[in-house]
């Protein structure tokens, strides 16, 4: 069984030479590794280049310009031929038994279209920081998308049959790719976890998860809810508690937060658009809020 492993990279090529030997050191060697580099402007064309150049199991592919997170992972996963797929980040580092664990457990539990396991948190050396505190299973009558709270995580493994049944991995997202990859996958099966730690998350102040951007990442994450609710309603698939009524609240709520964090900003036309929607969303959800905000925001005084 042929595991593809799946690196996206940008600006890491330094980090690389870690990733690359937790790859070659796998206890489970029927592998690819399928690497696209997204435009980087420093050198890690050429380090990769260097590291992988005697083994032809690895597959260096270029963006011609950076073209962003969604479209290079949708990249990385149209180019494997592998039956397993799982995504390994440039600056991070897997387990010596990570594959071959996978592997057995995709094996095993062939109804599984999506099996995670734990993680460790390491420094820039890879040393021991601390494990992981999420990471689960996902309790029974939830999915991924009701239950959350970072049920899903690394090292997410899937299989590729699953995968070719999805629209895929959106191009055009920024953020939260995984989230809404991982909700497209638990729709085509049964998601299983392993619980022990395969995974070597290196904290790193340039990883897209740590960005400071906080705006940009709560729309992702938005973004990737309301499309996966939409389309578990077309296919018809039991949401569990994500109701019509919990939508309209959700939705509402997310607008009024983004109203509330530009409240004493000037940028007078997003403060009315969010608060616009807010109402729209749910109108009688927080409404003493929402209509002294809109009295103080006709009034000039926010």
């Amino acid at each position: 069984m042929l595991f593809s492993i799946l690196i996206s990279n940008y600006n890491n090529g330094h980090f690389f030479n870690d990733c690359f030997l937790s790859i070659v050191n796998q206890t489970y060697q029927n592998f690819e590794v399928i690497l696209v580099d997204d435009g980087s402007i420093d050198d890690s064309v050429n380090i990769i280049r260097q590291l992988i150049i005697n083994d032809r199991r690895f597959k260096l592919f270029q963006n011609e310009e950076n073209k962003g997170c969604g479209y290079t992972k949708q990249r990385c996963a149209e180019l494997a031929s592998g039956e397993i797929l799982g995504f390994l980040d440039s600056d991070d580092a897997l387990k010596p038994s990570a594959l071959a664990e996978m592997i057995s457990a995709h094996k095993k539990f062939q109804n599984a279209s999506i099996i995670t396991s734990r993680f460790e948190l390491v420094d820039l050396q890879l040393n021991f920081i601390k494990k992981g505190i999420i990471g689960s299973e996902i309790p029974n009558g939830k999915s991924y998308l009701t239950f959350g709270k970072g049920a899903l995580t690394h090292f997410a493994t899937f299989k590729n049959a699953a995968y070719k049944k999805t629209k895929g991995i959106d191009p055009l997202m920024k953020r939260a790719v995984d989230q809404d990859l991982y909700y497209k996958i638990e729709e085509q099966g049964k998601h299983h976890f392993l619980n022990e730690s395969l995974y070597l998350y290196r904290i790193n102040d340039n990883s897209i998860s740590n960005n400071s951007n906080l705006y940009k990442a709560e729309y992702w994450h938005f973004y990737a809810i309301n499309a996966a609710y939409k389309r578990r309603k077309k296919l018809k698939l039991e949401i569990d508690n994500f109701s019509k009524k919990y939508m309209s609240l959700y939705r509402s709520n997310y607008y009024l937060s983004r109203f509330e964090k530009l409240k004493f900003s000037k940028k007078h036309k997003d403060k009315i658009y969010f608060l616009g929607k807010s109402f729209f969303a749910n109108p009688f959800h927080k409404f003493e809020i929402k209509s002294k905000s809109l009295l103080l925001l006709i009034g000039g005084r926010i």
